[in-house]
């Protein structure tokens, strides 16, 4: 459980002075420079996914969620306009952070700090809704989706990777007592997969896929698809890893149930939404 008196920044600053987590703070891109992260995050086998999914044509991308900008970052970089919405002011973890990357780099990332359930534009003004660990932090779930919905145009793209996902309420508490710093600022949530689907069509988008925990390099970064074939290779004695096809891995993610596993949602704002 957590104590809740810390905030987000001084959780990340703890986790950072923690010798023995230097991987883990480096697989969340919390280490600095941040300019190096956040290039190496563009450089990742996770952004070349999500990439993957974005409309072929950049136009005004909206990075609900921002964190410390890496997704802002890989957006700007790849053409799109950026507006990147973190409430948190960080100038370690939050907008502060946002808007001295886009500086030092002259990405020109508008920032903006509010709340995803009360989203202070007008309507039908994105392309693109992007999300990266970021729908499970709501207060208001299906407040948010709505709202994420009423801010894109018709057609337009709506992506939120790496959500944490349990298969019952019960397992709620398993989950938070294992993430590694929920106990410090008490922020983490999880979802059941239909509490994800109904709060995301609900707010008037179409989900065009759901991709499970070893359905896309998304969802298993830092790892990657290849060396979980590696592993299942060795596990049962299989000499040519290579030969594994990827729907062997999908099919397989479908029956995890660890608590707080990941998936990321595919989806555009319906036509008549």
């Amino acid at each position: 459980m957590s104590d809740n008196t810390h905030t987000w920044e001084e959780a990340v600053l703890w986790l950072r002075n923690q010798p023995e987590q230097a991987d883990l703070v480096r697989a969340c891109f919390y280490d600095d420079p941040l300019v190096a992260a956040a290039e190496r995050y563009h450089q990742s086998s996770e952004w070349a996914a999500v990439r993957a999914l974005l409309p072929a044509r950049p136009g005004l991308a909206l990075d609900l969620g921002s964190g410390r900008g890496i997704c802002a970052y890989a957006l700007a970089r790849d053409g799109w306009r950026v507006v990147a919405l973190e409430p948190d002011p960080s100038d370690i973890v939050g907008a502060g952070a946002v808007r001295a990357l886009s500086q030092e780099c002259g990405l020109g990332i508008e920032v903006v700090q509010e709340w995803g359930e009360q989203l202070p534009f007008s309507d039908a003004r994105f392309d693109l809704v992007h999300c990266r660990q970021a729908l499970h932090h709501a207060h208001d779930l299906g407040q948010l989706c709505l709202q994420i919905g009423r801010v894109l145009k018709p057609g337009g793209r709506f992506i939120a990777t790496r959500e944490h996902v349990i298969s019952r309420r019960e397992d709620l508490p398993r989950f938070l007592d294992s993430h590694p710093l929920h106990h410090l600022y008490g922020g983490e949530k999880a979802y059941l997969l239909d509490e994800y689907r109904k709060a995301i069509t609900g707010g008037g988008v179409r989900l065009t896929g759901i991709l499970n925990p070893l359905q896309s390099e998304i969802n298993v970064f830092p790892e990657t698809l290849q060396g979980i074939k590696r592993r299942m290779a060795r596990r049962v004695a299989f000499p040519l890893p290579d030969l594994i096809p990827d729907f062997a891995l999908g099919l397989w993610g479908r029956f995890l149930r660890l608590p707080g596993r990941l998936y990321s949602f595919v989806g555009e704002k319906r036509l008549d939404g």
